[in-house]
């Protein structure tokens, strides 16, 4: 079973698709997805920091899925990850209201990512030559 590498992978390709979306033109992406036009040069710098952010842990994620003594530790990031974000929006939703549907669907990835992650980082690790198994 490669499951944990695989999900790994899938989640570098998920998060610096996402990252990228929104980062590497913080206006065309305001004024595109939320029709905001005249984006402040405070958002756009947020926004690109956060791109970056997501594109290290990504490449965290990459690396780790070649790396069998890595996968559960950066599983376990992806679980916190989701779940500081889904928290967040959660407190944003009941202080400021429902945001526009793409950053609902963010919501929706992230909460789906948690459980699923949980269910792969319990999976038994792949026995390593000269290791003897499992974690």
């Amino acid at each position: 079973m490669r499951f944990k590498k695989y999900f790994l992978i899938l989640g570098f390709f998920l998060i610096c698709s996402i990252a990228i979306l929104y980062g590497v033109s913080p206006v065309w992406f305001a004024l595109t997805f939320f029709g905001v036009a005249d984006l402040n040069v405070n958002f756009a710098h947020i926004l690109r920091a956060v791109m970056c952010l997501y594109v290290a842990f990504g490449f965290f994620w990459l690396i780790s899925a070649f790396d069998p003594r890595r996968q559960n530790t950066a599983i376990l990031t992806m679980i916190v990850f989701g779940s500081g974000l889904f928290v967040g929006r959660l407190v944003s939703f009941f202080s400021d209201g429902w945001p526009s549907p793409l950053l609902i669907g963010y919501a929706a990835l992230e909460l789906g990512l948690v459980p699923i992650a949980y269910l792969i980082y319990r999976l038994p690790d792949e026995a390593q030559p000269g290791t003897g198994g499992s974690r």
